[in-house]
């Protein structure tokens, strides 16, 4: 399913759940960070879970996928209309309709979905940041309001759980945001901090001719000890957590910190080399998850 189509998606019986229930499934299922998360989940909870990450996924494609080319920002506005109609319209899209039964279900609060549209939105129009904490704030409402969806649908509401929840995800997506300097940049979007080029000696011109020099890797050092040390905050959560669960918060905290030793492996160099896990990356990850006691 291309990202145009999935945004065009409607829905042929507004009345019959299981179609739009079978659209968030197949869409979601084309990720293979949700296929994990499948596996270990509850098999109830598997639509809710594909639901949240369909909802997510199609405003992510309309920051990024060229089919939405010249119609990013007013298909992420649509986007958040239908959000905001949510139990109050009849839904228009698979993805609402199913979202719709899960806020219900769980009674999950909106605006945390709002907030991942609306860093889309942001991701779409705004291509810098000043400093650190600009893109902390970038990350609480790209990444956080997932990680704290997941969690209230598997039952934990309690803020310091949360919080736990919203280091991991800020950290994941530091790493995915590392790893991806190179890429992002072709796309015209640098997430390094412009106070950390300044305070390194690196420019943007540097990184536009791929120097990848000391000041690169002790700049890029920088930045993935500070999302180690991210992690490391994290680090006691899976002990609070019942085993399936903890397994789920073990394999994607193994997953980012192994993308983080290979980046330090080649030197930080991300300019030439984006190290990118793959199935066979992930099974010693998933054992030492499982056999962890």
């Amino acid at each position: 399913m291309s990202p145009l189509d999935a945004y065009a998606a409607r829905l042929a019986d507004p009345a019959n759940p299981a179609e739009a229930e079978a659209f968030c499934l197949d869409l979601a299922a084309q990720r293979r960070g949700f296929q994990m998360v499948r596996r270990l989940a509850d098999r109830a909870l598997r639509p809710h879970i594909a639901a949240l990450y369909a909802f997510a996924r199609i405003a992510r494609d309309m920051v990024e996928a060229p089919e939405h080319e010249g119609a990013r920002l007013q298909r992420l506005e649509d986007w958040r209309r239908q959000l905001g109609g949510l139990g109050k319209a009849p839904p228009e899209h698979p993805v609402f309709a199913a979202l719709g039964r899960t806020v219900r279900e769980f009674d999950l609060p909106v605006p945390l979905l709002d907030d991942i549209a609306a860093a889309c939105l942001q991701d779409a129009t705004r291509a810098r940041y000043q400093t650190y904490d600009e893109l902390l704030g970038f990350c609480r409402l790209a990444a956080d309001p997932l990680g704290r969806l997941l969690f209230m649908i598997h039952g934990y509401r309690e803020e310091p759980v949360l919080r736990y929840s919203d280091a991991l995800c800020s950290a994941l997506l530091l790493t995915r945001l590392w790893r991806d300097v190179a890429l992002d940049l072709k796309r015209d979007r640098i997430y390094i901090p412009e106070e950390d080029f300044q305070a390194f000696g690196y420019t943007e011109a540097d990184l536009r001719m791929g120097v990848c020099n000391e000041k690169f890797r002790e700049l890029m050092k920088f930045e993935i000890n500070r999302t180690r040390a991210l992690f490391e905050q994290v680090r006691p959560l899976p002990d609070k957590l019942p085993r399936l669960l903890a397994w789920k918060v073990r394999l994607a905290w193994y997953g980012g910190r192994e993308t983080l030793r290979r980046i330090r492996k080649r030197d930080f160099d991300v300019l030439t080399h984006r190290p990118v896990l793959s199935n066979w990356d992930w099974l010693p990850l998933i054992l030492r998850t499982i056999l962890k006691p």
